[in-house]
């Protein structure tokens, strides 16, 4: 019985920078939702407290000043 041994070599190509923006805006995205939920639960947490008028009321404050 005759053994062959066979050698072959792969090469692969990686474009750092592109795996690097990717990996950025993977993680962007992902602070961005953490964010955009705990804003989300700070207003439910307003208006379970202080109820809808209250709310109303703070917002038009905070946007006219008065």
């Amino acid at each position: 019985m005759k053994t062959t041994n066979i050698n072959t070599t792969h090469e692969t190509e990686i474009n750092a920078s592109y795996e690097t923006s990717k990996f950025a805006l993977a993680v962007g995205i992902g602070m961005a939702a953490i964010i955009g939920l705990w804003g989300l639960a700070c207003m439910i947490s307003g208006l379970i407290n202080g109820g809808l008028g209250s709310a109303i009321k703070g917002f038009m404050t905070a946007v006219t000043g008065n």
